[in-house]
C-alpha cells in the first residue's frame, strides 16, 4: 500500500487547453533520410503531420494545401531538406467528434534558414 499525500489534491489550470500558436522550423532531411526515393515526399508529409501533433499535445493535425504544394513543389524525389511552419492549437467546432483540440501546420516562406529561432506567437 501506497503512503497518502499530505495535503489535499490539487487541480489545477491545464495549460493544454489553451490556444497557443508557434513558429519553427523542422529538419526533414533527416526524417527522410534513408528512405527511397520514391516514398521522400510521404514520408515527409507523415513527419510533419507526426511532429505537429507531438508538439502541440494534439491527437490529430492538418496540414494546410500550400504546405502540401511547397512540400512536393519539386516532384516527389527532391524533397526540401528544411521548412519553416506554423503551428496552432485549435478548437474542434463539431461537437461530435470525441477530440476537443487540433493542430493546424501552415507554410511560412522564409529567404534563408540561418539564425531562426522558434517564435511563440500570439493568435493574432
Amino acid at each position: 500500500m501506497a503512503p497518502e499525500k499530505k495535503g489535499g489534491e490539487k487541480k489545477g489550470h491545464s495549460a493544454i487547453n489553451e490556444i497557443v500558436s508557434k513558429e519553427y522550423t523542422i529538419n526533414l532531411f533527416k526524417h527522410i533520410h534513408g528512405v527511397g526515393f520514391k516514398k521522400h515526399t510521404p514520408q515527409a508529409l507523415k513527419e510533419i503531420q507526426k511532429t505537429a501533433m507531438k508538439d502541440m499535445r494534439t491527437p490529430d493535425a492538418l496540414i494546410d494545401t500550400r504546405l502540401n504544394n511547397v512540400v512536393c513543389a519539386k516532384e516527389i524525389r527532391n524533397t526540401p531538406y528544411h521548412i519553416r511552419v506554423w503551428l496552432s492549437r485549435k478548437h474542434n467546432e463539431n461537437e461530435d467528434l470525441p477530440n476537443k483540440l487540433y493542430s493546424l501546420v501552415i507554410c511560412v516562406p522564409v529567404t534563408t534558414f540561418k539564425n531562426l529561432q522558434t517564435v511563440n506567437m500570439d493568435e493574432n
